[in-house]
């Protein structure tokens, strides 16, 4: 029997379908209690409530978890899972972290998806930076809970921009600049997209650190399309892990039964 043919057996069975819905993209995965399988992503702007059951096809699935900061696309959601139990990830749900924040109903399903995440898999305190849409920053505090975050422009979106709203500047697609000196209009938007949102990253994650965690040893993960790209000139990020939302919608399915 083929490696391929054992997940499709076991994805039948699986104990959740999980939806990860951010402003670009959504990523829907099966998974069991322990393990998520291979996601497959498409455009926010796409989906639906045909997409949704053509994925599902025949398999059975005990539940659907959900991560959505595009609240009109829920509906689609609903209607694809029929009489199979969704739920939608917010601040009410038991996920293996307290919230300690003014107004939690305000904070994204993702952010609290990952901030779950990153203390069951990594332990805590801990720094998860998503770079999606936006890059964001949530903390973890050393008594497990979620205290905050950071939230600033994404990289695709600062390169979007430029490209929008200049005559001359080119659409990008991103790479790792080969200098920081550009000799070329592209390489020079390279060496400042780049170089220059590494910078950010460093710049924000001293300062978090440095306002609460002095002294201390913090789990810093990354996640998000532009991750593996970013990260891999930031010592101080110790690790990336590319479904870490859906690991949290994993953890938040398990503790909701």
């Amino acid at each position: 029997m083929t490696l391929g043919v054992c997940i499709l057996i076991v994805a039948r069975g699986s104990d959740y379908l999980l939806v990860d819905i951010s402003n670009s993209y959504a990523k829907l995965a099966f998974a069991s209690k322990t393990r998520v399988f291979a996601p497959t992503r498409i455009a926010t702007s796409s989906l639906s409530s045909r997409v949704v059951s053509e994925f599902l096809g025949e398999r059975v699935v005990r539940k659907v978890v959900v991560s959505s900061v595009v609240p009109a696309k829920n509906p689609a959601i609903l209607k694809a899972a029929g009489k199979t139990k969704v739920s939608l990830l917010d601040w009410r749900l038991k996920m293996g972290i307290e919230i300690q924040y003014p107004k939690p109903r305000s904070i994204g399903a993702d952010r609290l998806a990952n901030a779950a995440a990153v203390t069951a898999l990594y332990g805590c305190p801990a720094i998860v930076v998503d770079f999606g849409t936006a890059v964001t920053f949530d903390i973890v505090s050393e008594r497990r809970a979620y205290i905050g975050g950071v939230i600033a422009p994404g990289l695709e979106a600062m390169t979007n921009f430029l490209y929008q709203r200049t005559a001359l500047l080119p659409r990008l697609s991103l790479k790792e600049p080969r200098r920081a000196i550009g000799k070329s209009t592209i390489q020079a938007m390279l060496s400042g997209a780049v170089f220059g949102y590494r910078g950010l990253v460093r710049e924000i994650l001293a300062q978090i650190i440095s306002e609460r965690f002095q002294r201390k040893k913090v789990h810093v993960v990354a996640t998000g399309g532009y991750a593996r790209l970013i990260v891999r000139s930031l010592p101080e990020i110790g690790a990336v892990h590319p479904n870490l939302t859906l690991e949290g919608l994993r953890i938040a399915g398990n503790l909701n039964d």
